[in-house]
């Protein structure tokens, strides 16, 4: 079989910051890590990050090498520490299965996938937790191995909160919200989601500020302390974000709950009254999500795993209810 890294050309990593400078599956760089060491182990995870190519092999085997391998109590061995395989277009995608290591006491994981002779493209989503070493995938003698279709919307959507941003608890990599509406759409995008980390920093505005977008959207008021303490980052947050792309399109969330209590409406209000400042300022491309209205009017109960993160259900149902906001926002860039 003829073998190529995730390094080497025609293989694409979309989900990764400077990729082709850094040759690095670590969502942040060295420099940011620095200035926000408390992002230290998350900021080295490779959330969002997908490998790419199209061919004609029948025979895909792929190879992930971790540097790390820890247990999640939240989330299963597939969910946190797995790869999961599409093959086809975006938007007609089929799910192939997993790269999954046998334990938690290796750090490998490996399979082989059969698919049909025609060129086909094959997307792997990395695992959620892990910190990542190395993609080998492998494909027949003679196979051809070509560049992935470029995305509709090259330049990425970028996501920035806590763990429900991150992927906490789907059940699989590609079923986290962003994911979802990836496909859909057909955006690429970056994951900037850390696990009970998000704290809204100037530095972490700073860098996200410095990259090239389509969309950015927020909602880390589940990491803030305090309702005070979101509402002395958010409006700042946002500003950095606006004086850097001032007609960049914004949409700002409020976490999902099955039922909002005096907690979460003191934190929506901190989210509103950024996004209502906002418009009466004259922005005309700022947008405002109640996390109140994710998970419909049936069946709510059915949505969370821990009465704190969605479910795979609950995710698809947050995709729904960005999906209209979403379609407004990239009509405007």
């Amino acid at each position: 079989m003829e073998k190529y890294t995730c390094y080497d050309k025609p293989i694409k990593v979309f989900g990764v910051p400077f990729f082709e400078e850094r040759q690095s599956l670590e969502r942040l760089p060295e420099e940011v890590i620095k200035q926000v060491p408390h992002l230290e182990y998350l900021g080295r995870r490779s959330v969002g990050v997908r490998v790419a190519f199209k061919t004609d092999s029948v025979n895909v085997n792929i190879r992930i090498t971790y540097k790390t391998m820890s247990v999640d109590r939240g989330m299963s061995i597939y969910a946190s520490q797995s790869g999961q395989v599409m093959i086809g277009e975006r938007d007609n995608c089929r799910y192939a299965g997993l790269v999954a290591p046998a334990d938690y006491g290796v750090k490998e994981a490996e399979t082989t996938f059969i698919k049909s002779s025609e060129m086909e493209q094959v997307t792997l989503y990395l695992p959620r937790n892990e910190h990542i070493d190395t993609v080998e995938i492998s494909v027949d003698d003679g196979a051809k191995v070509l560049e992935p279709t470029p995305y509709k919307y090259e330049k990425p959507v970028v996501f920035y909160g806590s763990s429900i941003t991150e992927g906490g608890c789907c059940c699989n990599v590609t079923n986290v919200y962003s994911a979802i509406l990836s496909r859909w759409f057909d955006f690429d995008y970056y994951n900037f989601g850390f696990s009970g980390s998000a704290k809204g920093e100037t530095e972490i505005a700073d860098f996200i500020a410095s990259l090239d977008m389509s969309v950015f959207v927020y909602d880390y008021d589940h990491n803030a302390p305090t309702p005070e303490d979101l509402a002395r980052t958010h409006k700042p947050f946002f500003d950095i974000i606006r004086e850097k792309h001032p007609d960049l399109p914004i949409i700002m969330m409020t976490r999902p709950y099955e039922i909002y209590g005096e907690k979460e409406i003191a934190r929506r209000e901190v989210v509103l009254k950024t996004y209502n400042d906002a418009v009466a300022a004259g922005d005309k491309n700022v947008y405002f999500i109640d996390g109140e209205t994710y998970f419909g009017t049936k069946d709510r109960n059915m949505c969370m795993v821990d009465t704190i993160h969605p479910n795979d259900i609950g995710f698809l149902r947050m995709a729904e209810v960005i999906r209209p906001v979403m379609e407004e926002a990239l009509k405007s860039i």
